[in-house]
């Protein structure tokens, strides 16, 4: 009789391993992650004037460690952009980091607060680059970030798709088809929920938050009525040509240049100028003592030691604000003083000779622009303006101190390799027309020019390397202010050459000789070509 055989009992093992993360989904959570953390920082920054960006740390920390000649490589590459591209750079660079976090971590979940919090740590040691900082704060902000950032890579890398395992892998648990690409979109629906919030952490930050306080500190200011005004501008001062700079520059359309990669908010209540070093009695004013104080109105002519021949970085406003000379003699000069140093809040330094704030130029200590206390970006609540030199000397924003010393103190740019003294050099610009195409006739060749102090006499322009003609001039506003010019020119078909070049005050006639910004002021007589057609 046959006899059956029950079937051996098959042993359960471990189910077999999920499948790997896909790769490109690994890579996108840790990008995201990175992204949500540094947005985060950015929320912090806008709702705190003390607490910078730690991107804005890292990028401040970057610039002070980086040598003078390659900051002026950077500058001369990348000119008023610099700035910019160095905080995307950062941002890239985070980010691009942050997809590396998330492929390791989709392997080594460990390893995903060490990155973060290598990372955070970085951005708060960079604080110590921005004066003031609390690092509390900035404790607090990392952690945040951090925690942010690993719960966002934690919850994407759980709902990412995966991929098909390589050779050797051993068996793998693989979803289904259809369950494959369900979760596909749900991995995609909460990596676009993450770069939503990433956009919205931004827009609050920057926009919402810092602009509240801004205005909030600026809208709150009745600025005195001047105690020695200038008038308004006559009518002779101004050329009726179209695309002619204006007399006065507005503020929204005024250059900026500075070392701040992000613009110091200064607390009003807190804020004190200190007048101090090698003075009989160091004094301490609030911005209420300032305004207090008997002030004065001048129209000036900025420009910056970076501005290229025929450049932009030049403009002039209407400053107010306290004379330099009787804030020094108030506080008593010691005869051993020589150099006049301005400390900015975040650091900034800039020194130049103590008789060039004494000797009758309207060196001031601004509070306001155009009729309006100073804009963030241009100084609030103080500045330095002095006239007839270049501001990597002189202009100091956001004003703290003002220290009188000696010789021996190397200034931020100074210790960069620039000059340590920078007069304004005679300059003059083209406006009109533009390299390009014009119409035969009679055409307005128009533009300003500049020499802070010495003033302009005489303006000359020529075509085609031919005889100086002499061009009309606007009546002057100042020997402290650029003066508008134009020249008629009788514009024949073909292609021209035409340049311009300006005589100051005292009789000394612009140099043609091309030189670079390096180390003190670009010189050389700004032309544009053109092709004038029937």
């Amino acid at each position: 009789m046959a006899t059956t055989t029950s079937p051996a009992p098959v042993r359960s093992g471990p189910p077999a391993p999920r499948a790997p993360v896909a790769g490109w989904a690994a890579a996108l959570a840790g990008a995201l992650a990175a992204a949500v953390a540094l947005a985060l920082t950015a929320v912090a920054d806008g709702f705190s004037p003390r607490m910078p960006s730690l991107v804005a740390a890292v990028g401040q920390n970057i610039i002070q460690l980086t040598p003078g000649w390659l900051t002026r490589e950077g500058i001369e590459a990348a000119g008023t952009a610099d700035k910019p591209i160095l905080l995307v750079t950062i941002v890239v660079a985070c980010v691009a980091l942050g997809a590396r976090v998330g492929t390791v971590a989709a392997r080594r979940p460990a390893v995903a607060p060490i990155g973060f919090g290598v990372a955070a740590l970085v951005g708060v040691w960079s604080t110590r680059a921005v004066p003031g900082t609390p690092l509390l704060g900035a404790l607090v902000t990392a952690l945040v970030a951090v925690a942010a950032g690993v719960v966002t890579l934690r919850l994407l890398l759980a709902h990412a798709p995966h991929r098909t395992p390589l050779a050797g892998e051993g068996p793998v648990a693989r979803p289904a088809a259809a369950a494959d690409a369900l979760e596909r979109r749900r991995f995609l629906g909460l990596a676009a929920g993450a770069g939503a919030a990433v956009a919205v952490f931004a827009a609050t930050g920057r926009v919402l938050g810092r602009a509240v306080t801004d205005a909030a500190q600026r809208l709150g200011i009745t600025l005195p009525v001047a105690a020695d005004p200038v008038a308004a501008p006559a009518a002779g001062t101004s050329l009726e040509v179209a695309g002619l700079s204006p007399l006065v520059t507005p503020n929204a359309e005024f250059y900026r240049i500075d070392a701040a990669l992000q613009v110091p908010v200064v607390d009003l209540a807190s804020w004190r100028l200190g007048i101090e070093g090698l003075v009989d009695e160091p004094l301490s004013f609030s911005f209420d003592d300032l305004l207090a104080m008997p002030l004065v109105e001048r129209h000036i002519t900025l420009s910056c030691v970076s501005n290229e021949v025929g450049g932009d970085l030049v403009g002039t406003a209407k400053w107010l604000g306290v004379p330099l000379p009787a804030l020094l003699e108030r506080a008593g000069i010691d005869p051993s003083a020589t150099q006049v140093v301005g400390r900015s809040v975040d650091g900034f330094t800039v020194a130049f000779p103590l008789e060039l704030a004494l000797d009758g130029r309207d060196a001031l200590v601004a509070v306001a622009m155009n009729d309006e206390p100073l804009p963030f970006i241009h100084g609030f609540p103080a500045r330095l303006v002095v006239p007839g030199l270049y501001g990597y000397v002189s202009a100091t924003k956001w004003l703290s101190s003002i220290e009188l010393t000696t010789d021996d103190v190397d200034p931020y740019w100074i210790v960069r390799g620039w000059a340590r003294e920078g007069p304004v050099k005679t300059q003059s610009r083209i406006d009109v027309p533009r390299s390009g195409d014009v119409p035969a006739g009679r055409t307005a060749v128009a533009g300003v020019a500049w020499a802070p102090t010495r003033g302009i006499e005489a303006v000359e322009v020529r075509v085609d390397e031919g005889r100086w003609q002499e061009a009309r001039l606007a009546d002057s506003l100042g020997v402290d202010t650029w003066r508008q010019w134009v020249y008629e020119w009788d514009a024949t078909p073909g292609e021209h050459t035409i340049e311009v070049r300006a005589t100051d005050g005292e009789g000394d006639p612009q140099t043609g000789r091309r030189v670079s910004v390096f180390p003190d002021g670009a010189t050389g007589h700004d032309r544009i070509f053109v092709t004038v057609t029937s």
